[in-house]
């Protein structure tokens, strides 16, 4: 089974929270953290300076189209970042949690 950390930017907390909510909810992300950050980025055109909330969601790979989905139809950006990042080692113990907390058999 393979394993990705996706990363999104939210806008606020509350966009945060809420995206948040679903992933979990729908067993999609075992873990989710979310910190402040300052992204500094080009969009159309001009240097812009931003204060988001960064998500780091620890997921299985097989669900990155769903992860995905959620995030856009709660989302605020035109153009939000979710990118998946492979987990290309990790303490086996912890994988396995990933994947009882994102088997939707267990429902």
């Amino acid at each position: 089974m393979s394993y990705v950390v996706v990363m999104a930017t939210c806008a606020n907390d509350s966009e945060a929270g809420t995206i948040t909510d679903l992933l979990l909810e729908k067993r999609l992300a075992a873990c989710v953290q979310g910190s402040r950050v300052q992204s500094i980025f080009r969009w159309k055109g001009k240097i812009e300076d931003a204060r988001e909330v960064q998500l780091l969601i620890k997921a299985r790979l097989s669900d990155f189209a769903e992860i995905e989905k959620v995030i856009k139809e709660n989302h605020s950006y035109a153009n939000p970042e979710i990118i998946a990042l492979p987990i290309v080692a990790g303490s086996q113990a912890y994988l396995d949690w990933i994947s009882t907390e994102t088997d939707r058999e267990i429902e």
